[in-house]
């Protein structure tokens, strides 16, 4: 037991030197300026059809009643729950490792106008609030709650609304903080499971109201993730690359999930879901906030795809809305099957290197001499 008792306090003193800031993917709402968030700081696990997507809300700067964050969903939630408290810390160490330490191991539903309040938790000092409704139903929510909306994040709602209807307003309750001494930056990790056929992450809303976005997100999966139908085809490992078409977003680390790993993710409070096993892929996205304007879905084959943000999210995994790939079919085209972006350019590749083989060969064919007959 003292083995354990001292194991314990060692590895939480650890990961209380290299704790990263952890902030919301969402979009913040307060009454002013004085209250900005820290880096985003995001862990998605998805298995058999069920995504795990937990975040930690945090703040840096003044003490106010009235603000919060609005965090698009793609799914009304199976359940909202208060996240590990080391996870995303340790994940943060498993990518960046530190030599010195490498050996140490109350629902409800009612209506409020026509946005619908469909689930209600509290996360130490969150009032957090799932709802289900078109743009300008949350937006009346929000307005009628204490959440002040400017123009931005109004036309960010609506736009996001247009894809799902399902979104999630986590406000920030000062007074409870304050007794349970909840301090200034100190995270409230979020846990949300949904049924999703595909994962899905929004990033655009981390571009509302800053100038740069700069943002951690880590995938866990039964299989790799790849940045380009081509690197899946050849499986390639996307380790030192950028997405395609999607500023700022890159691909750093993959490696699979260690045993170790899997035992202190596990342990963690209400994180003993996970699965051993799988693929831990750490992806960075660091960019000004005018350039993303894109969410993140990974297809069935593993390939991540972005969008526009307000494309229903389960549509952002097939890579037919793919930025900068959309070309409108002539009207009076049939319907048929469609390929994706990536499989087309591959499909025009492979056929532009047939007709240079064959123009080599005819040629080579004219200068051989001929029979004499």
């Amino acid at each position: 037991m003292i083995k354990r008792i001292a194991a314990a306090a060692v590895t939480a003193a650890s990961l209380a030197l290299f704790a990263v800031p952890a902030a919301a993917c969402g979009g913040l709402v307060a009454p002013n300026g004085a209250i900005r968030l820290s880096r985003a700081t995001t862990m998605v696990d998805w298995h058999d059809g069920i995504e795990r997507y937990m975040t930690s809300f945090s703040y840096q700067g003044q003490s106010f009643s009235d603000f919060g964050w609005i965090v698009p969903l793609p799914a009304v939630p199976l359940k909202v729950e208060e996240g590990g408290g080391w996870t995303l810390q340790r994940l943060n160490r498993e990518t960046h490792p530190q030599p010195q330490f490498l050996a140490l191991a109350g629902s409800a539903a009612r209506v409020t106008d026509s946005a619908v309040v469909v689930q209600q938790v509290k996360v130490r000092a969150l009032d957090i609030t799932i709802l289900k409704g078109s743009g300008q139903a949350i937006v009346d929510w929000c307005r009628q709650n204490g959440f002040l909306l400017n123009l931005e994040t109004r036309d960010h709602l609506m736009t996001y609304a247009k894809g799902s209807p399902v979104f999630m307003a986590a406000k920030y309750n000062v007074a409870r903080a304050a007794a349970t001494k909840q301090l200034v930056g100190d995270g409230a990790p979020v846990l949300i499971t949904m049924k999703l056929a595909h994962p899905w992450v929004p990033l655009e809303v981390l571009a509302n109201g800053v100038a740069e976005v700069n943002a951690d997100i880590y995938m866990i999966t039964p299989g790799r993730i790849y940045t380009s139908d081509l690197a899946a085809l050849e499986s390639e490992s996307p380790e030192g690359s950028f997405v395609p078409r999607a500023p700022g977003l890159a691909v750093p680390y993959q490696q699979p999930v260690s045993d170790e790993l899997h035992r202190d993710l596990s342990s963690d409070k209400n994180m003993g879901w996970m699965q051993p096993g799988g693929w831990l892929t750490y992806i960075t996205l660091t960019a000004p906030a005018n350039t993303v304007t894109y969410d993140m879905g990974i297809s069935g084959a593993g390939v991540i795809h972005v969008a526009a943000y307000g494309t229903p999210p389960m549509q952002v995994a097939d890579g037919l809305h793919d930025l900068g790939t959309v070309v409108p079919a002539p009207p009076g085209t049939p319907d048929g099957p469609t390929l994706a972006p990536g499989m087309r350019t591959l499909l025009l590749q492979v056929a532009s290197l047939v007709v240079i083989l064959g123009a080599v060969s005819y040629a080579t064919l004219r200068q051989w001499p001929r029979a004499v007959s």
